[in-house]
């Protein structure tokens, strides 16, 4: 029998299930945004808005954008977290490049796209929360407000959003800008109403 976490109650095999759902949700989320040409928000649109100005791959960029992240993460959230976040956002990094491979759209309207990447993202990130792990980057600073103020994370995400697509709207087309708010909204409601302190506190 695997050992259970004595923090989360989950077991090893728990966490690599639930880790690995996430991130596997998040890889196709992504894809479905890139592939409509929209933006996201957090750390994660940081490296979208990075990517389509300087052509290098997404997952690139979003490994390193989220490097500065991993100190804080370790100082304030504990050993587990960071290399939990770390495995996932490198593993997120791989598969943004090898989806595209097996995943391709003749046609996929912007709005289902952004709906879509929302849904499945936010439930993504949700999985990786429940296992005490994270995407980096905004969501290590979204859950440590949560676990030390009682603010919730999807609240925190979504006001560093809008300030990041107020700014977009200089760099992109107002279309693509309003269909991405959509999806950062679908998000961040997912996260905030179903990611309670009271039920998954990240230790």
């Amino acid at each position: 029998m695997s050992e259970t976490h004595p923090k989360s109650g989950h077991s090893f095999i728990d966490d690599v299930q639930g880790i690995s759902l996430g991130i596997f949700l998040a890889g196709i989320g992504v894809h479905m945004l890139t592939t409509v040409g929209l933006i996201t928000g957090q750390t994660a649109g940081i490296a979208v808005v990075v990517s389509y100005l300087t052509g290098y791959s997404f997952g690139l960029v979003f490994f390193l954008v989220n490097i500065p992240f991993y100190a804080l993460a370790w100082k304030r959230l504990g050993t587990a977290f960071t290399v939990k976040s770390l495995i996932s956002v490198s593993l997120l990094s791989v598969l943004t490049e090898l989806i595209p491979l097996g995943m391709v759209f003749d046609h996929l309207d912007p709005l289902l796209g952004a709906v879509a990447f929302g849904a499945l993202t936010g439930l993504g990130l949700l999985a990786l929360f429940r296992h005490n792990g994270s995407l980096g980057g905004l969501g290590v600073v979204a859950l440590l407000i949560q676990d030390t103020t009682g603010f919730r994370a999807g609240w925190v995400q979504l006001i560093f959003d809008g300030a990041l697509f107020g700014m977009a709207f200089f760099l992109f087309d107002t279309e693509i800008v309003m269909y991405s708010v959509v999806g950062a909204i679908v998000l961040n409601l997912i996260i905030a109403i179903n990611h309670r302190r009271d039920r998954y506190v990240a230790t």
